[in-house]
């Protein structure tokens, strides 16, 4: 049964790959994002990272879609890297007693208890009292960065349909 997947599956490629080769290649103008050769360096369209400070009515953006990371409505200047010595998110975003309730304007969103929970994905899992430590992120949350991004002006490469 193996044998005559792996077969199968090697027919398949073959029979592509000789389709393709029919038919002359594929057109390197028609290969990724750019629209032009692969072998010409395009220069990408200039953006600007959102400027303002921290607080002070930074406006919060929609979400993408639901559950997705939002993006940071102020400047990043002087907060990034984070390192294990150093993670200046947290001295604003730290908040746990501020979770859940109403947020005065200019103030900080406090890291949702998510944050704060061991198990897969944040989720709650057997003995969460005793696993939550509240003035402690998880370690697989503690680099913001590696799913907020700042906010910029950048136009999107292509266009897209998602979540309309």
């Amino acid at each position: 049964m193996k044998r005559s997947l792996i077969t199968i599956g090697v027919i398949a490629v073959v029979s592509s790959a000789c389709a393709v080769m029919a038919k002359g290649g594929i057109d390197e103008n028609s290969l990724g994002l750019d629209k032009g050769s692969v072998f010409d360096t395009n220069e990408r369209p200039a953006f600007e990272v959102k400027a303002a400070p921290p607080g002070g009515g930074n406006q919060l953006t929609t979400r993408s879609y639901q559950d997705a990371p939002p993006l940071i409505p102020h400047s990043v200047d002087g907060f990034i890297p984070v390192t294990l010595a150093n993670n200046m998110c947290m001295s604003c975003h730290n908040t746990p007693d501020k979770i859940g309730k109403p947020r005065a304007e200019g103030q900080p969103v406090p890291i949702p208890m998510s944050h704060y929970m061991t198990g897969a994905y944040g989720k709650p899992d057997a003995g969460l009292k005793a696993k939550m430590d509240m003035k402690k992120v998880s370690g697989s949350r503690y680099v913001c960065t590696q799913c907020h991004r700042p906010q910029t002006n950048a136009q999107p490469l292509v266009e897209s349909t998602f979540g309309k």
